[in-house]
């Protein structure tokens, strides 16, 4: 085996599969390629700022659904110049392409709110563009992570993962028959203090041993699972507490702190007074014992009571420190009433740097853009820890 395998990261994000990667120090991340371009510059940051990247020609910024245009260079208005992965690799065998196509399509959720189930959505099919790279390089093996719901979804009403199968299985790749069984996991059960379910494909070429291999994949990483899930308690540990502000200012959550550490994404959204009433009350509900708002018949009626407004789902959700979180969701940039702090002192939603830690992120990791921004990315990503898990398991299978 080679000192580190070389690999190309699609729909990087802010890179919580290549973080994870580049942690077992056995690993070279060729080319990342992303879309959303805080989340690349996020990326970019850190693999110079913590891995001692130098070029920033790896970082391309670009549509995968123009996948030849990719491969072989382009030259955009909207996404610049990009000399494409052909020359990036240059005479580099690909040992491993990682990646998780946008998962709004699939997600359970998302098909609920959408009035066709997201059927007609184009991010439907995105797995095409990853399955053309993966083509083009003819990595030993694949790494493709989405959410629960790619597993049911099946637009044009065919399923999803039956075309996926498929689709693989005709440029020469094996992956496992019992997706449902092998390929679904709560990482909560896998040091990541957060209830999240993902799916991890895992592909290598056919052969004799091909599926030896997959199996022994599977069966490595759950052999790592725990007996209990970890609670989000664990999460704030040493943070900085942050309180509302003593002062005059109704309409503003300018913040107080406890502590003099200084860290970087963890300042809080601003919130108005009547909803600092609301996390505090919520918060205090559970840390009490109370427990009268923990029906969601009780979280709807305190919402339309407070806000005037109707909801057919519930808003409001206290974070629980004796349990895993709820999942961190790319939708956590549009509000946070469904990850509040569990402290009614603090009476918040959580920060982008709670958020990360949630999700596996180590403290030095840098998120760059809007507050929106880094929430998003966040959501999106892969927690490092369970793709470091995932990395050092296919170092044992010796490829």
């Amino acid at each position: 085996m080679p000192e580190k395998l070389n690999l190309i990261d699609l729909f990087a994000g802010c890179g919580g599969l290549t973080d994870g990667f580049l942690q077992t120090g056995r690993y070279k991340t060729l080319a990342a390629v992303d879309w959303e371009r805080p989340a690349l510059e996020t990326l970019k940051n850190r693999l110079k700022t913590k891995w001692n990247y130098k070029s920033d020609k790896i970082f391309v910024h670009f549509d995968l659904q123009r996948t030849e245009e990719l491969i072989n260079g382009f030259e955009d208005i909207n996404y610049g110049k990009s000399e494409g992965l052909t020359k990036l690799v240059e005479n580099n065998e690909v040992d491993i392409i990682v990646g998780g196509p946008p998962c709004q399509a699939y997600s359970i959720a998302g098909r609920v709110r959408d009035k066709d189930g997201m059927q007609s959505d184009y991010r439907n099919f995105l797995f095409e563009s990853y399955i053309n790279i993966v083509n083009q390089f003819k990595p030993k093996a694949f790494v493709f992570e989405n959410v629960e719901g790619i597993l049911s979804a099946t637009p044009g009403g065919i399923s999803i993962i039956d075309r996926i199968r498929k689709e693989f299985g005709e440029i020469g790749y094996e992956i496992t028959d019992e997706l449902k069984k092998n390929a679904l996991f709560d990482i909560s059960y896998f040091q990541v203090p957060q209830r999240r379910k993902r799916v991890i494909i895992f592909g290598v070429k056919k052969s004799d041993k091909s599926r030896e291999i997959i199996e022994q994949f599977y069966s490595s990483i759950r052999d790592c699972s725990t007996d209990l899930p970890r609670i989000v308690k664990t999460a704030f540990e040493g943070l900085p507490k942050i309180y509302p502000s003593k002062s005059e200012e109704p309409t503003s959550h300018i913040v107080e702190t406890d502590s003099q550490i200084q860290l970087k994404n963890h300042t809080p959204r601003k919130h108005n007074e009547r909803d600092i009433k609301v996390f505090r009350l919520l918060a205090d509900d559970i840390k009490s014992g109370r427990e009268q708002y923990t029906s969601v018949k009780e979280l709807v009626k305190l919402y339309e009571r407070v806000t005037g407004k109707k909801s057919k789902f519930h808003k409001y959700h206290v974070i629980r420190e004796d349990k895993p979180s709820n999942t961190i969701p790319a939708h956590l940039y549009k509000d946070g009433l469904r990850h509040i702090h569990p402290d009614p002192n603090q009476a918040r939603s959580i920060t982008v740097r709670e958020a990360a830690r949630i999700q596996g992120f180590d403290d030095d990791f840098e998120f760059l853009g809007s507050m929106g921004d880094q929430f998003k990315m966040i959501g999106n990503a892969v927690p490092p820890i369970f793709s470091k898990l995932i990395a050092e398991t296919i170092i044992k299978l010796n490829l």
